[in-house]
């Protein structure tokens, strides 16, 4: 496997695990998201609440890891995305996950994320 030095290969790379996500995971009904890495040391990842992205005739929201983050195992920087996805999920069925304006998971995302077999406690999600 080539070495993820750059940028856009570890973009590239992010979009095929959160491909293999969706299909495993989603039985690919998630639209993708506009993925990003950008400095936040608050938390390992998050997903915009509305379609931030837009082109041509595409919206979509943005699903960033944390640069700070990004040198974890593999299976941590998956569990992320998991995670990321789940709300992805709940935003496109409109289900609320989350309570107290966004800061904390409620019973709805602990539901959703353990039906993935996905702990709903993930850390800094």
């Amino acid at each position: 496997m080539k070495q993820l030095t750059n940028y856009q290969r570890v973009c590239g790379y992010l979009v095929k695990m959160f491909k293999a996500i969706n299909e495993d995971y989603f039985m690919q009904e998630l639209e993708l998201p506009t993925i990003t890495i950008q400095s936040s040391a608050r938390s390992y990842g998050h997903v915009s609440t509305q379609k931030i992205w837009h082109s041509f005739d595409r919206a979509s929201h943005e699903l960033n890891l944390s640069a700070d983050f990004l040198d974890r195992p593999i299976e941590d920087i998956a569990a992320t995305l998991i995670h990321e996805s789940v709300h992805i999920y709940a935003l496109q069925n409109g289900i609320k996950d989350t309570s107290n304006r966004g800061v904390y998971h409620n019973k709805a995302f602990k539901r959703l994320a353990e039906e993935r077999g996905h702990g709903a406690l993930h850390p800094g999600g």
